[in-house]
């Protein structure tokens, strides 16, 4: 049996020397050391030789099974590296050519001013009212009664809001300020929060108006709250926002909701204040309009203006960017153009 190792051993090392590929060298393997392998059926009928013929027979098959793996592992690696580097020299990369382009999807800038807007508001103690609380689907009573709007003026002309087939007093809200009658019949002062979302107007379209936009609404009640207070928060917002260098001016107007009301503007980023046609000339944008809550609506929702007050504000995302980023028409916002958006 012992000579009949060291013939199969021979026949395998001729084998392996033989061999001119990957695949030649693992049918050697397979015919000598699988479990069918010649070795492998020698093994098995050394149970038939005496213990010191077992021990000698045994010793010898183990070594030249270690042999035959350590010789067809070494030039399995040869023929490894050799067909790699051929691989490698076919497949060669030439890294000065430019890589190719792959778009990536951006925050829209309607998206990104509105989450910086609330940064800035969260930063200063205001929390985002909950989606049940601010509807875009509202029904007159929250979006105009409760506002202390009455049934004759013109915001609720069919001109003005689009109303809807739900029923005859269900509109599409024309501004957020809606939510602050959700939340004040629900929570009692202090109350600070903010309400961002869509409203929807049915205005003319041009440079400066849409149909559709968004705002912020903002609402702050609680004892002793003066205009004062309000327009500390403000210009704290406008500061922080466009930066100290960016003139601004409050504007005495009027809103059924806040008595007294104010606008307020922010000098156009376009002409610097000597007027194009992004601010109709004037040199200013209006950015927010803001006032002091109206006694008749604190008493409409339970809360008693001879304790409480408060202020509330509503300020357009599309105008606050249009001047963040100097863009002279709102409609570009709204038209998809990658060209546009890409910048951003």
């Amino acid at each position: 049996m012992k000579e009949q190792l060291e013939r199969i051993y021979s026949l395998a090392v001729a084998d392996i020397e033989k061999a001119a590929s990957i695949s030649e060298l693992d049918e050697v393997r397979a015919k000598y050391l699988s479990r069918k392998g010649e070795f492998n059926e020698i093994k098995k009928n050394l149970k038939n030789l005496s213990d010191e013929d077992k021990r000698t027979v045994g010793s010898l098959a183990n070594e030249i099974t270690s042999k035959l793996e350590t010789s067809i592992k070494a030039k399995h690696d040869k023929f490894y590296q050799i067909e790699l580097n051929e691989k490698l020299s076919k497949e060669q990369i030439d890294v000065t050519l430019p890589g190719k382009f792959i778009p990536q999807g951006k925050v829209h800038p309607l998206t990104s001013t509105t989450n910086e807007i609330v940064s800035i508001l969260q930063s200063l103690g205001f929390s985002v009212v909950e989606s049940k609380d601010s509807p875009e689907v509202e029904t007159e009573y929250f979006n105009f009664d409760m506002l202390n709007i009455p049934a004759d003026h013109p915001a609720r002309d069919v001109q003005d809001t689009f109303f809807t087939t739900v029923a005859p007093n269900v509109v599409l809200r024309s501004q957020t300020s809606g939510a602050q009658i959700h939340v004040m019949e629900n929570q009692k002062p202090p109350i600070r929060v903010i309400s961002p979302g869509r409203v929807y107007r049915n205005e003319n379209i041009n440079a400066r108006k849409n149909n559709f936009f968004h705002q912020i609404e903002g609402l702050y009640v609680d004892k002793n709250i003066t205009f004062g207070d309000l327009k500390g928060v403000l210009n704290e917002f406008i500061r922080i926002y466009f930066g100290a260098s960016r003139p601004t001016r409050f504007r005495s107007s009027f809103f059924p909701f806040t008595e007294p009301s104010a606008e307020v503007d922010v000098q156009c980023i376009m002409c610097g204040g000597k007027g194009c046609k992004t601010c109709s000339g004037t040199g200013w944008l209006e950015v927010l309009g803001a006032g002091m809550v109206d006694p008749n609506v604190l008493k409409g929702v339970g809360i008693d203006p001879e304790i409480y007050s408060g202020f509330a504000f509503g300020m357009g995302v599309e105008r606050l960017a249009m001047l963040k980023y100097a863009i002279d028409d709102i409609r570009l916002f709204f038209n998809d153009d990658v060209r546009f958006l890409k910048q951003f």
